[in-house]
């Protein structure tokens, strides 16, 4: 089964369930069921669950997206945002911690490609991969070409710049604006290594990333 979500003049994505994994890609040409928003703001108003949208295909299929789709937005939603109390729950604090690092590292190349100020930083990176980790955790790429950046998961290769934060617990607190960054970096908690230009453009996107996400 696959949801397509359709933003006049916005972003066009597929969500595609098979085998008990979920994909996502571009464009929703092919989908099952295509969900459309007629702005930007109906679609957050989707994300903050104030609006419903009505589907403008595969209506038959509708018992999918209450039955399944449904709760795992309901989830979604307890782990991104959940309560300082659920959170002391150090599988809840993990999974959290990991999905909002993923979060991250994908606002990067999104702001990077797409907002204004941003913009001006993605074009002084010179072409190459940043690895961007959690010591013990996770790990992505953020790769630049041409100027325009995409985060992968492949962590393969050399790359130009790396950036490591020392503990789940600081990134946690780095992404809820609990701790300083530039201080992190004067304590060695936050580690950076490589082209200083691309360490530098890239910390610039990510302080922006708060101003989208908060």
């Amino acid at each position: 089964m696959s949801i397509g979500f359709d933003v006049k003049d916005g972003p066009k994505a597929t969500l595609s369930f098979e085998d008990g994994k979920c994909m996502i890609t571009e464009g929703c040409a092919d989908c099952d069921i295509r969900l459309p928003f007629s702005s930007p703001e109906k679609f957050n108003g989707l994300i903050d669950g104030t609006v419903t949208p009505v589907p403008t295909k595969g209506f038959s299929k509708i018992g999918f997206l209450l039955k399944t789709f449904v709760p795992l937005t309901d989830r979604l939603n307890e782990v991104m945002r959940p309560s300082a109390e659920a959170l002391k729950d150090p599988a809840l604090f993990d999974l959290n911690t990991r999905m909002t690092f993923y979060v991250v590292t994908v606002a990067i190349s999104q702001l990077g490609n797409h907002d204004p100020i941003s913009t001006f930083s993605a074009q002084n990176i010179d072409d190459g991969d940043l690895l961007m980790s959690i010591k013990g955790g996770p790990k992505a790429v953020i790769r630049a070409k041409d100027h325009v950046l995409t985060t992968i998961k492949d962590c393969e290769g050399n790359a130009r710049s790396v950036m490591e934060f020392g503990s789940m617990q600081l990134a946690n607190d780095l992404f809820n604006d609990k701790v300083n960054s530039l201080a992190c970096i004067g304590d060695g908690t936050i580690t950076m290594k490589g082209m200083i230009s691309m360490l530098d453009n890239m910390n610039r996107i990510l302080d922006r990333v708060a101003l989208y996400l908060a």
